[in-house]
């Protein structure tokens, strides 16, 4: 920990030229985390004569992950979105050279004192506030959703897709990453995939910008149910924002409580949050469709996760977890197939 805290000091140093007796307290890294390695820390420095104490979240790609994502997509959707109703962290350094610390990483403004755990936040002192977080949670998102890429700069950026290809698209990428990962065969996902692609769902309403990871856990909130920040956009991209709904809603992420959709609403109230948000329509064919995909991506994470760990690539315990993960899926997707009570 003594040498990265060296080292990105030593980096800071030269992203602040005015900065004097630059150093690092504090580095921790935070447990989990899928795809990049997290860290917290205060930066301290004297500039102008004054003393600086910047806490900040340092993010470094580690040696594998368990989903291929691009950095530059993550840094881009936090500089986008920031002074919106989306509320985000600052993004301070985006570094792509691996030179500085090994691998590439970003830097982002910490908001210390809330909370991210599902586990945490739906249990006292939080858990009296479930309907206004989950108001919130998918209020938010229907912002997501409303947003426009194009004014947002993110068209360009984020490769375009046209409304009646994006369902394709994507189940065409999770399909390969099973297709490239799976370490035993997977009869459940493979007939589920079938059925995706026998009866695609209709274009998509609008293109928006799709978070790609939206579910509780993912957001930061304080005691009083106020949600401050939305987090790890590592997956983000432009498609189908029922992507995002159906996502969010998956059973897997249920926490515990079958009923409520993200730990948090009925389905039911989240949806109609996500629709007076947003402006547009989930309809149930069509997020049906989506909900039987996020299954499929699902899959596709936890197998990629098992592959990363039983090839030594990354030891971390979180992919072994991840990759005990994949009959959980398979459950998901049959029960909503009404093929398991």
């Amino acid at each position: 920990m003594s040498d990265l805290a060296e080292r990105f000091a030593a980096y800071a140093a030269r992203k602040l030229p005015d900065a004097r007796h630059v150093r690092v307290s504090g580095l921790d890294r935070i447990p989990g985390g899928a795809s990049r390695e997290t860290y917290r820390l205060v930066l301290h420095y004297e500039e102008r004569g004054d003393a600086v104490a910047r806490r900040l979240i340092l993010r470094r790609d580690p040696p594998g992950s368990l989903i291929d994502t691009e950095r530059r997509l993550e840094f881009g959707a936090y500089k986008a979105f920031a002074g919106s109703r989306v509320p985000v962290p600052e993004a301070i350094w985006l570094e792509e050279d691996p030179a500085p610390l090994d691998f590439p990483f970003c830097v982002m403004q910490e908001l210390p004192g809330l909370e991210a755990s599902p586990s945490v936040l739906l249990a006292p002192p939080y858990a009296q506030h479930r309907e206004k977080l989950g108001a919130q949670k998918w209020r938010i998102l229907g912002e997501i959703a409303k947003a426009d890429p194009q004014q947002l700069g993110l068209v360009g950026l984020m490769k375009d897709v046209a409304p009646n290809e994006c369902w394709r698209r994507e189940l065409d990428y999770w399909e390969g990453v099973i297709d490239a990962d799976e370490l035993e065969p997977q009869p459940i996902m493979r007939a589920v995939i079938r059925r995706l692609r026998r009866a695609p769902p209709p274009p998509a309403q609008k293109i928006s910008v799709v978070h790609g990871d939206y579910r509780t856990g993912n957001f930061l909130a304080d005691t009083s149910g106020e949600i401050h920040a939305i987090l790890d956009w590592e997956m983000a991209h432009l498609g189908d924002p029922l992507e995002d709904l159906a996502w969010g809603i998956n059973p897997l992420w249920t926490n515990g409580t079958p009923q409520l959709a993200g730990g948090l609403l009925p389905k039911a109230a989240a949806i109609r949050h996500w629709e007076a948000a947003s402006g547009l329509v989930a309809d149930p064919a069509a997020l049906r469709w989506w909900e039987l995909f996020s299954c499929v991506k699902g899959q596709g994470i936890w197998v990629s996760s098992a592959r990363e760990f039983q090839a030594g690539k990354n030891q971390d315990p979180i992919l072994a977890m991840a990759g005990l993960l994949t009959s959980s899926q398979d459950r998901c997707a049959l029960h909503l197939l009404g093929r398991l009570a």
